[in-house]
């Protein structure tokens, strides 16, 4: 989905979460929570969004979601933030967002670098990649991405596995 509002994206989300009765989680690190909000706005998303963590502070990262302690601008931390929300809610399918907003980098990575992964029954994908402009650009490109993904996630399940989240 390329096109549309961030409403049209999560209520595209709702409408095959509810369909498909998948429960819904999210992490948030760079997007602080805007992509937790947006979903809450889905139709009958207290039916199919089991919540979110924003976990903007790193020992957030650690101790609540179960990242490995290190750097967190990583494919590595997203995919265990993705893991440790989806497990920690019950979900059966959560997504995760780190990098770096700007203006400046982070841990030697430039402004604009994005880590998301999607986790599911099936595993985790993750992603890496750069969007241009300034912190609130950032995040509004990421939380489309993170949306788009979700969506691409479930439309993915096709039923496997739903109803079966993490234990």
């Amino acid at each position: 989905m390329s096109d549309g509002s961030d409403t049209d994206r999560a209520q595209a989300v709702a409408e095959l979460a509810r369909e498909r009765g998948v429960r819904v989680a999210v992490a948030e690190s760079l997007t602080a929570g805007r992509v937790s909000s947006v979903l809450g706005q889905g139709e009958g998303a207290s039916e199919w969004y089991r919540g979110g963590v924003v976990a903007y502070a790193e020992d957030v990262k650690f101790e609540v979601l179960g990242v490995t302690p290190g750097p967190v601008v990583t494919d590595l931390c997203a995919r265990e933030m993705a893991e440790g929300v989806r497990r920690l809610l019950q979900a059966d399918v959560a997504v995760s967002l780190t990098g770096v907003g700007g203006p400046g980098p982070q841990e030697d990575r430039p402004a604009g670098t994005v880590h998301l992964a999607v986790a599911t029954g099936d595993g985790t994908r993750s992603l890496e990649t750069r969007l241009p402009g300034e912190p609130p650009d950032v995040v509004d490109g990421a939380t489309r991405l993170a949306l788009d993904e979700l969506l691409r996630a479930i439309e993915e399940m096709a039923g496997e596995g739903v109803g079966e989240a993490a234990g």
